[in-house]
């Protein structure tokens, strides 16, 4: 089984790289590689893929070494351990609000004794069955990361449980629903929106586990990073796109004012 990057800066106590992919973009695995990252979040909840696409992408991060960590809204626990089989990292799941919501998640997404994934084996996660199977749950338990994302008040009230959940490896904030949900701009110096961060920090850091959030600028990196973040997510295709064109087209206007 392909070895997790961010699992090892983990266990290594390092910060964990993170950029999103909203739309298939083929060459966007190879370029965040050599740009630095270990991760690409890829995110199916708000976005559209056609499930052949969707395996696609994932095996082009199998290409460039590194890991994808899928955003799903779907609780199914079969599409949910079919996105590992078909090389899927982990999985980033929304609105876990309750200890309840993070156990469920670890059943469907774990092999015993942590969980009750259904086994196979014959798919890209475990080299297709070229070495069988006899590894193969011990080292999918131990490579594959499991993420909750806190984005309500309940979730927030209910954050020590959640990260008390054998089998859930970290906590990312989601900061638009967070901040809609609590009433409050979306502005990470709100005291409500401190206070969450706050308390997904100390939680994650009580039971051993990461935590982390979007950050826009290198100013919020360091000061998440201070607060014990480790996974960090920072650019997107999205991003990317909205800044180079406005860019390009600012280039263009200056060449040419008169046209």
């Amino acid at each position: 089984m392909r070895p997790s990057l961010a699992r090892a800066r983990l266990l290594q106590q390092r910060p964990v790289r993170i950029v999103c992919m909203y739309y298939p973009t083929a060459m966007l695995p190879a370029h965040a590689a050599k740009a630095g990252y270990d991760a690409v979040w890829l995110d199916t909840e708000h976005n559209t893929w056609d499930p052949g696409e969707l395996r696609r992408v994932i095996q082009l991060h199998h290409l460039a070494n590194i890991d994808c960590i899928v955003r799903t809204g779907s609780r199914d626990p079969a599409t949910l351990y079919h996105l590992l089989e078909d090389g899927a990292t982990g999985l980033m799941v929304p609105f876990v609000n309750t200890a309840a919501d993070a156990a469920a998640l670890v059943r469907a997404t774990r092999f015993p004794p942590l969980g009750e994934r259904g086994l196979d084996g014959a798919s890209l996660d475990n080299h297709f069955y070229l070495n069988g199977t006899t590894d193969y749950p011990a080292q999918a338990n131990a490579q594959t990361l499991l993420i909750a994302q806190i984005e309500t008040p309940e979730a927030v009230a209910n954050v020590d449980a959640i990260a008390a959940t054998p089998g859930i490896d970290g906590l990312f904030i989601g900061p638009g629903d967070l901040s809609l949900r609590l009433g409050c701009p979306l502005d990470w110096n709100e005291p409500a929106m401190i206070a969450a961060e706050d308390a997904v920090a100390a939680a994650a850091k009580q039971h051993g586990i990461a935590w982390g959030r979007p950050a826009g600028s290198a100013e919020q990196i360091t000061a998440i990073a201070a607060k014990g973040a480790q996974l960090i997510a920072h650019g997107s295709d999205f991003g990317s796109v909205l800044v180079g064109l406005q860019q390009g087209g600012a280039t263009l206007q200056s060449a040419l004012p008169a046209s």
